[in-house]
């Protein structure tokens, strides 16, 4: 199983890209996709989609894993922001019918380091860990996007010994 994992970001949006061998993960690919605020939302929002669509043509994944969102009421216009480059990821998954699946930033760290209340640096230990990295990802976003992938293939794991088709 191949999964592309997605932290979404308008700014930065961080892309991690894994397979399953038998039960050991694999590291193929992440990547750190900037935008500038110098540039016009929709330029901003269409370079993402392409990059986000040519990881889905070439790594052609089983799933993707992403992050879900949860903003306090300050944070409007973050959340906002954020919405829209999710929104070209929904877009360009539902193009090469590629499910997606989300995770909370707690269940990820629940997941890869075995506490919701992990740091961002013991994420990175753990992704680097697990994937058997020589360095740590390029940025905290591709981090993030690999620890993603790794959780669903951990959660994909626990439903199949439930014998559960799909969490809720």
């Amino acid at each position: 199983m191949i999964v592309l994992g997605i932290d979404p970001g308008l700014a930065n949006l961080g892309i991690g890209v894994v397979r399953e061998d038998g039960k050991t993960p694999v590291f193929l690919h992440s990547q750190l996709v900037q935008t500038s605020s110098q540039r016009d939302t929709p330029s901003r929002l269409l370079y993402i989609y392409q990059a986000v669509k040519t990881q889905l043509l070439e790594h052609q994944p089983d799933a993707l894993a992403l992050e879900g969102q949860f903003f306090q009421a300050q944070h409007a216009m973050t959340a906002f922001k954020v919405g829209e480059a999710v929104g070209v990821v929904l877009l360009a998954c539902a193009e090469c019918n590629v499910p997606v699946f989300e995770y909370s930033p707690k269940a990820v760290k629940q997941a890869l380091v075995g506490t919701g209340n992990a740091t961002k640096d013991q994420v990175i230990f753990m992704v680097r860990a697990t994937l058997q990295l020589r360095e740590n990802p390029d940025s905290s976003h591709s981090a993030d996007a690999l620890a993603l992938a790794l959780t669903h293939l951990a959660s994909r794991r626990v439903r199949q010994f439930a014998g559960v088709s799909r969490m809720v």
